[in-house]
């Protein structure tokens, strides 16, 4: 079980789009959780990472190492 306080706005907003849509405020929640924890677990690993200045290789390293380069696509 989770409870969770929103500011009034992203609460009136989720309570429109569940109204809207059928759904319940929980189901809207849940899929938010799903869609970005994975972002913020990787966001979690590297700010730790950067705290305990373990090795590090340059972006051209790792381009060379992994054998991807999309930079030119951008």
């Amino acid at each position: 079980m989770l409870a969770l306080r929103l500011p009034p706005d992203l609460e009136k907003r989720l309570d429109d789009l569940a109204r809207k849509t059928g759904r319940t405020k929980s189901f809207y929640a849940r899929e938010a959780l799903l869609e970005h924890i994975d972002d913020l677990e990787d966001l979690y690993l590297a700010q730790q990472r950067v705290e305990e200045n373990g090795p590090r290789i340059s972006l051209d390293e790792m381009v060379e190492k992994y054998g991807i380069d999309d930079r030119a696509e951008s």
